[in-house]
């Protein structure tokens, strides 16, 4: 197993090779980051609906949570032990910020729900199946149940490369055309005409 040392404040801290299986993932998760900030940007710019920005603003805040859950060494690497502000912990204010992203995320979710109802439901089953049987596999593997511990980082991280692969792809190929006219419960003829 590859190692790398890196010396910080007299103290060593250990990257293994298992480190260097999730930088596609996290590749793949910046790439979905900057779709949907483009998404957000397209909906700001054709002065769309405020549920359609809302979902989108949600989506970036999405990414922003997953890929720090996916950097969380990161502090680790480069805040101080004993950093201090407003004597409160960096852990106390990394907690305080991730809650506040998640209400957020919770709350622009339940504002545009229409669009996000639009868009679930125009996902393929077999592709919900498929990201469930991903997510299980990922469970497996970071448990070592059926999979043996050594192969079990490997096949959680794979897992979750693939998850993120998903999501990539279905964003790039999501045509926001089709979802403007749903989202607000327009009629039907009023979509076609405008799509065409």
């Amino acid at each position: 197993m590859l190692t790398f040392f890196i010396l910080k404040n007299q103290e060593i801290f250990i990257l293994s090779s298992d480190g260097i299986i999730e930088i596609p993932g996290i590749i793949i998760l910046f790439v979905c980051l900057l779709r949907c900030v483009q998404y957000l940007l397209q909906s700001s710019a054709a002065n769309t609906f405020k549920q359609i920005r809302a979902f989108w603003l949600a989506a970036v805040l999405v990414f922003f949570a997953v890929i720090r859950r996916e950097l969380n060494y990161l502090p680790d690497l480069l805040v101080p032990t004993d950093f201090v502000l407003f004597s409160h912990s960096y852990d106390w204010w990394e907690d305080l910020v991730l809650t506040i992203v998640y209400v957020l995320i919770v709350g622009l979710l339940a504002y545009s729900w229409r669009y996000l109802w639009a868009i679930l439901k125009k996902v393929p089953v077999s592709l919900y199946f498929s990201v469930a049987a991903l997510a299980l596999l990922e469970y497996m593997g970071e448990n070592a149940i059926m999979i043996p511990e050594a192969f079990g980082v490997i096949t959680e991280e794979l897992s979750e490369t693939a998850i993120y692969g998903i999501a990539l792809i279905y964003l790039w190929r999501l045509n926001l055309d089709e979802y403007d006219c749903q989202a607000e419960g327009t009629s039907e003829l009023h979509c076609q005409t405008a799509s065409h």
